[in-house]
């Protein structure tokens, strides 16, 4: 009894320790990123809008992706509505931020907690670790907010369950990413096979039966949400009544599948993270889906890191690896006698793939030093001064003014204005806001001069400091 509570009171620190590394981790990646005004892409001002529309009982209409776009026509994620009552309470994108980093640090803890019993201790505290601040992680945080940030949490309980031989447990988690993202039924519709693949081996047995309908259901419920999604939800919201992504499809034969290297060593970077060991487990079929359409994608940044592509894979490596050292592996059976070194080999290799590329990871390139820097303090100061200019104006009609923005001004004017996209002609903004660092490339530009060419009316320059500008509508 006593040996009990203890091994309970390490099982509790432990999975404590991970989370909170993980979220320290994530947390500080996304803070340093706010703090600097460092914005990679338009796509938090997107889910920004997004949740601003769920928080007020509203259709997700985001104009920064066009006029009166509906963005369950660009890809089909209706669990994003949880986000609307977390915007309500918290309007500001770093809402969206702190939310993916809890989810990512939950699913970390959830890790080493669920396979504590599943393997060696120390595999799992190793395991959580990676997943709290591995390579994925970090690149997936830095990439700033994704729906996929959802998807982590599904499957580290989905898979863990499996671990656990809760079959029917692991299928409802699973069940959920049909609602994360359109292509992810793929990867429930290959869960269903694993699970068949499971019910041949038992399937004489009392636990035959049921196994064998969850594993049907499995299947038939990813396929069905994918052509169903594909072929008539996202072409029925979306404005050209299309998929938009399908024409990315087209950029790849079998001959040039795996050019350019580039992918090659995305393969082998994922294959060192499963510790090599992994790839002999069924499990690793789960990844066959997402390195499909990337593969077959002919956008290059869908072949390396970088971005948040990665992460929903890193569950599944990590628990790849832990179930093909498991004593019912192929592994087990084969090699018995070696078993415990190759899992200590894996481990190794998965703890050492971040490594391989750890110049190029957020931890190591956000010093603390440019928090501080004077750049960055006038940055914070001028994006405090456009977002209160910006909240004072109204229009005529006493409704927000509509704003053209480009990614560094974007998400944080949300709150504050009708944001749409800088450059998209289909609108005739009141006022622009521009970045030097971004639409310039570092140079300085001239706000009221970009507006008129994009819009075709006048604009006059109201505002400029530490790189940002401000450019107004003249009404004659």
């Amino acid at each position: 009894m006593q040996s009990n509570r203890r091994h309970q009171r390490e099982r509790i620190v432990a999975t404590a320790c991970v989370g909170a590394v993980a979220l320290a981790a994530s947390l500080w990646i996304s803070w340093w990123q706010w703090q600097t005004l460092s914005t990679p892409s338009w796509d938090l001002g997107i889910f920004t809008q997004l949740a601003a529309a769920y928080a007020h009982g509203s259709a997700p209409i985001v104009e920064i992706k066009g006029p009166n776009y509906n963005l369950l026509g660009d890809h089909f994620h209706p669990i994003l509505i949880l986000l609307g009552p977390l915007y309500r309470l918290a309007p500001s994108p770093l809402t969206l931020l702190v939310t993916q980093d809890v989810l990512f640090s939950l699913s970390a803890a959830a890790l080493t907690w669920r396979t504590w019993h599943l393997t060696a201790r120390w595999v799992a505290v190793i395991c959580g670790v990676i997943l709290a601040v591995g390579w994925p992680t970090q690149t997936a945080v830095a990439s700033q907010f994704h729906e996929i940030a959802f998807a982590v949490p599904l499957v580290t309980f989905a898979l863990t369950s499996y671990l656990a031989r809760r079959y029917r447990q692991a299928a409802w988690w699973m069940a959920g990413l049909v609602f994360v993202k359109e292509d992810l039924g793929l990867t429930v519709a290959v869960f269903g096979c694993i699970l068949l693949w499971r019910w041949w081996h038992i399937r004489d047995t009392p636990a035959g039966p049921p196994l064998r309908r969850t594993a049907l259901a499995t299947l038939m419920w990813g396929i069905i949400w994918f052509v169903l999604t594909v072929t008539v939800i996202l072409p029925a919201f979306n404005p050209t009544g299309g998929y938009d992504y399908t024409d990315r499809l087209t950029g790849a034969s079998v001959l040039t599948f795996f050019t350019p290297a580039t992918k090659l060593v995305l393969l082998g970077l994922l294959a060192v993270t499963a510790g090599l060991i992994g790839l002999t487990s069924p499990l690793i079929m789960l990844v066959l889906p997402t390195m499909a359409w990337r593969f077959a994608g002919n956008v290059e940044f869908y072949w390396w890191i970088g971005w948040h592509y990665d992460v929903i894979l890193l569950p599944i490596l990590l628990i790849a690896l832990i179930d093909a050292t498991s004593m019912h592996s192929l592994t087990a059976r084969l090699l018995p006698t070696k078993r415990y070194a190759l899992r200590r080999l894996g481990v190794l290799l998965a703890s050492a793939s971040s490594l391989l590329v750890i110049t190029d990871l957020p931890l190591i390139t956000m010093t603390p030093h440019e928090l501080t820097a004077s750049s960055a303090i006038q940055r914070r100061a001028a994006s405090d001064a456009i977002h209160a200019h910006i909240a004072a104006l109204t229009t005529a009609d006493g409704s927000e003014v509509q704003v053209a923005a480009d990614a560094t001004m974007l998400a944080r004017l949300v709150d504050v204005a009708d944001v749409c996209w800088a450059g998209d002609s289909r609108f005739t903004p009141d006022v622009v806001v521009l970045d030097d660092y971004w639409s310039g490339r570092g140079a300085p530009i001239d706000s009221a001069a970009r507006a008129q060419a994009d819009y075709g009316v006048e604009y006059r320059e109201i505002y400029h400091a530490a790189g940002l500008r401000v450019a107004e509508r003249v009404v004659h």
